[in-house]
């Protein structure tokens, strides 16, 4: 990955994601961040996707890993797939809306 995608992929994942390593941390925390996604060894992709997620919003830009590089580009793809599938009707206690916040995107803030 070249630095100029780099840059584009780091603007790119703060742009698409709308949620704080903390307010994300105590998502993941809920009943409801648990009962949604694909369980793999008792957690879902998505969970464990929100907990790295936390770990690369907390790290500097110059100090992230080629993995967490790897899974910035993910998670804006899984991001963009996502909301392009909005349910109609009501979404706040979608399941939509907790897997995609599992991904650090709450499509109800107004960003």
């Amino acid at each position: 990955m070249s630095d100029r995608s780099r840059d584009e992929t780091y603007d790119e994942f703060y742009d698409c994601l709308n949620m704080q390593p903390k307010e994300l941390e105590e998502w993941l925390e809920t009943d409801e961040s648990k009962s949604v996604g694909d369980t793999v060894s008792g957690e879902s992709t998505g969970h464990k996707s929100g907990r790295r997620i936390v770990e690369i919003k907390r790290t500097n830009k110059d100090d992230l890993t080629d993995s967490q590089w790897s899974h910035m580009y993910k998670v804006i793809g899984y991001v963009h797939r996502h909301t392009a599938q909005k349910p109609s009707g009501d979404i706040a206690d979608s399941n939509w809306r907790y897997s995609l916040m599992n991904w650090g995107h709450d499509p109800c803030k107004s960003d």
